[in-house]
């Protein structure tokens, strides 16, 4: 009954994607009728469902989108702009630079990477269109930009990862991406500068460079956020979910008492937005959790691991055909979303390689982020594109030289495993 029911489950999932059925609709319906036919129990769909977003980890989830978005909304990342001009100066390519920077700092904020994009790309935008830059080359950097918000701690991605992989704690994985996701900033801050160069963007922008003391005062309350977050966490005053709930109160209190961008009806206004992005996430982790259920109980992951040990083939060669896959997947599937497909067949591998959890952990993530803005479904440059006012196709041309550059950014990573290990080691995780 293994290879038929992980057959049934697995083509009931594929067909339902094919005719355009949402994610987590396709993950809780395949799960469904595999439990169904086999009788395993019908009862153990709503529990599944339950127990899926039952998790105190989870509660970091929602929270941290209610941070990112409350430090959107109260102009953090035009000042963060304003300080990265003043530090960067102003010269061929600067502003593509800025945009890197500033992407990599929100990410230490908000944990999401469609929500950074989002947050850079509309103060960004307007500027490079005026210095000269392409419409379809600014989306695509900032695109790239925002990817890395996964990487660096609080990543939405990690605690998932954490949930579904034990060995392998949060403050670990948020230590562990701290490397990584300066290495994926800086690959992506080269082809950024080249291109520019080459085709000679910027050399329009007629920008001051404003004063940088002027400017660090002003995004000061801006920096000190990812500071509060992660050396709250390290010193154990709170734990991630704690430090969630301080981000929020944090954020509030610049967008509302320090900045004043902020009134009580767009708190209302942040919260409805939260709450909805957070239903979507939390409706996709529930409805996963069915899936994984039935897969689990039919052997189904178990059996496709065994499958690959078999081959006998090198740990290297399935190393490099698990990323191989999950850049295909990342180009048409959001990130938690693959986590909770992909990681019950995974784990048995990792365990069968003895690979370190938290190095597989932010080598995946950092696949994943790859696939926020590599065509043809990426989710990062879909929100720039849409900013920038430009198809995807228009892109092209620009956002593979990124794809490219973190891509040999995730070959170190993977070669290297003490990029992701030496920080969580050495901070005695």
């Amino acid at each position: 009954m293994t290879g038929l029911g992980a057959l049934t489950l697995l083509g009931i999932f594929v067909v339902l994607m094919m005719t355009g059925t949402p994610i987590a609709v396709a993950l809780g319906l395949a799960g469904t009728a595999a439990i169904w036919v086999y009788d395993l129990g019908i009862m153990s769909v709503p529990t599944g469902f339950y127990t899926g977003i039952a998790k105190y980890p989870l509660l970091a989830i929602p929270v941290f989108i209610l941070a990112g978005v409350i430090f959107e909304r109260a102009g953090v990342a035009a000042r963060l702009v304003h300080l990265a001009s003043a530090l960067v100066g102003t010269w061929r390519g600067s502003l593509g630079v800025v945009a890197i920077l500033v992407a990599m700092v929100m990410g230490g904020i908000s944990g999401s990477g469609p929500a950074d994009a989002a947050a850079v790309a509309t103060v960004m935008l307007p500027a490079m269109t005026r210095a000269g830059y392409p419409p379809a080359f600014s989306a695509s950097v900032i695109a790239a930009a925002g990817a890395t918000a996964i990487l660096i701690p609080p990543s939405v991605g990690f605690i998932v990862y954490s949930v579904l992989v034990p060995e392998a704690s949060v403050p670990a994985l948020f230590a562990g991406g701290v490397i990584p996701g300066i290495l994926a900033g800086v690959s992506l801050i080269i082809p950024a500068v080249w291109l520019s160069r080459r085709h000679g963007f910027g050399l329009d922008d007629k920008t001051v460079r404003p004063p940088v003391w002027q400017a660090f005062k002003g995004a000061i309350w801006g920096l000190l956020a990812p500071v509060i977050i992660l050396g709250g966490m390290r010193s154990g005053a709170f734990t991630p979910t704690e430090a969630a709930v301080v981000a929020v109160a944090y954020g509030a209190f610049v967008g509302m008492v320090v900045y004043r961008t902020m009134g009580f009806r767009d708190l209302y206004d942040v919260l409805a937005e939260s709450a909805e992005i957070s239903a979507v996430v939390l409706l996709i982790i529930g409805l996963a959790s069915v899936f994984g259920y039935a897969g689990s109980t039919l052997g189904a992951f178990d059996a496709l691991a065994h499958g690959i040990l078999g081959l006998n083939v090198s740990p290297w060669s399935v190393l490099l055909l698990v990323n191989l896959m999950l850049l295909v997947a990342g180009m048409f599937l959001d990130a938690v979303s693959i986590y909770l497909i992909m990681l019950p067949l995974l784990v048995p591998l990792m365990r069968a390689f003895q690979w370190d959890p938290v190095w597989f952990g932010v080598m995946m993530t950092m696949n994943l982020a790859i696939g926020q803005f590599t065509p043809p479904l990426a989710v990062n440059l879909m929100v720039t594109g849409a900013v920038a006012k430009v198809s995807m196709e228009s892109t092209v041309r620009w956002v593979l030289w990124f794809v490219a550059a973190m891509t040999g950014a995730l070959l170190l990573v993977m070669a290297i495993p003490d990029l992701v290990l030496w920080l969580p080691r050495r901070l005695g995780y």
